[in-house]
């Protein structure tokens, strides 16, 4: 193997460890939440607060983030946050009472938007230093780390129902990836590298500033593409079981073929985005998404549905990546801005779709919802996609076909 292909394989194999260890720790707390519910003796409405408060503190952390990025980098900055979730998931083992656990969880959720940011920071580096796709693949191992969480969390409570055994072991474990992964990333991104040191210093001095208009648009891109997602998350096993009349051994099926797509299509999404370009992927994508699920709601019918559910998988799954990467090359403020409206979409989106629903029907909330695709589509057209018009690779990148 030629010596960029290793370095190339050891940073992504590094950076790609960030992404499992988002998914792992939030999946192993979530994964809890009865157990916590049970022993501080919470209410349904107490931990629908306790849920929300964790998207909170991810949401308002788009300030501190933008200027721990510029101040620190995203390498140190990914390092410090991922190690400050292992500490949270040891205090969450020893809450004493609901408003310390708030509190743990609010400032989880700024752990994650920090993250969040550093992390994908690091992936679009990786990107643009050797020129090659990756990003779709990085977030399916965020996916690969919350399926590893919930299988873990199922050996560990078949054995002990301590909370602080299991959050002990998933802490160790975190700890360890990451510490392991340090020395593979990379001490640079991509919008800081292109700048000179004079206009480096001068962001850093004035902290926070106003986001473009191109920066707005993928905001709006991102915060669309999260409601979709996670709206068929959170309601498609409600609208087969209600509305489609499916069987109860059939309602899940809904948030399985939506996960099993986006999880196949980020595998491949890297090697489309090579061959087609980012804002071709998002746009075909987006529309793939709200055309089939609008077609399956106006056809109904379980078979047709879960079709409908399989194209939003599908269409949607490269949206966060390719736009977390053409924010990234935004600077440090576009990037963490991008991730915060995402954040916000994720959080808020499933509880529109839940007062359309409300005030109308279920069927008209998933019709919202693809009409959020759509949406992500019509945003896709107003952003300056990278490789829009590709460069000549230099011969050293001019590696293997294979996508990793």
């Amino acid at each position: 193997m030629s010596p960029v292909r290793d370095d190339f394989r050891r940073s992504q194999v590094a950076i790609g460890a960030l992404f499992f260890v988002l998914g792992f720790q939030y999946a192993t707390w979530v994964s809890r939440v009865p157990a916590l519910k049970a022993r501080l003796d919470l209410g349904e409405a107490q931990i629908g607060l306790l849920l929300m408060t964790c998207g909170i503190g991810a949401a308002v952390s788009f300030p501190l983030v933008a200027v721990l990025t510029r101040r620190l980098g995203s390498r140190p900055l990914s390092v410090l946050s991922a190690l400050a979730l292992g500490v949270i998931l040891l205090a969450l083992s020893v809450v004493p009472n609901y408003p310390v656990t708030l509190l743990v969880l609010f400032l989880d959720g700024v752990a994650v938007g920090c993250l969040n940011v550093a992390m994908n920071a690091q992936g679009a580096a990786l990107e643009a230093r050797f020129e090659r796709t990756t990003m779709s693949r990085l977030h399916a191992t965020f996916s690969a780390g919350s399926l590893l969480a919930a299988l873990l969390a199922s050996g560990v409570t078949s054995v002990t129902g301590s909370l602080a055994v299991h959050f002990g072991l998933a802490a160790a474990l975190l700890a360890v990836l990451v510490l392991a992964a340090r020395p593979g990333l990379l001490a640079d991104g991509p919008a800081e590298a292109a700048e000179p040191a004079a206009e480096q210093g001068e962001k850093r001095r004035r902290g926070f500033v106003l986001p473009t208009v191109a920066t707005l648009w993928m905001g709006l891109a991102m915060v669309f593409g999260t409601v979709t997602e996670g709206a068929m998350n959170d309601w498609s096993a409600l609208y087969l079981k209600d509305y489609v009349q499916a069987g109860a051994g059939l309602a899940p099926m809904g948030i399985a073929v939506v996960s099993v797509m986006m999880v196949c299509a980020r595998i491949f999404a890297d090697g489309w985005r090579t061959r087609f370009g980012d804002g071709r992927i998002v746009r075909v994508g987006s529309l793939l998404a709200g055309a089939g699920l609008a077609l399956a709601l106006a056809v109904g019918g379980v078979v047709p549905t879960l079709l409908g559910f399989a194209c939003v998988g599908l269409g949607v799954a490269a949206v966060t990546p390719c736009v977390y990467v053409a924010a990234a090359r935004q600077g440090a403020d576009a990037l963490s801005l991008v991730a915060a409206m995402g954040t916000t979409g994720l959080l808020a989106g499933p509880a529109v779709i839940g007062f359309i629903a409300g005030a109308t029907s279920l069927l008209w909330g998933m019709a919202a919802v693809a009409a959020s695709a759509a949406v992500v589509a019509l945003c896709a057209t107003r952003i300056s996609w990278p490789g829009q018009e590709a460069p000549a690779a230099p011969a050293e990148a001019q590696l293997a076909a294979d996508p990793t």
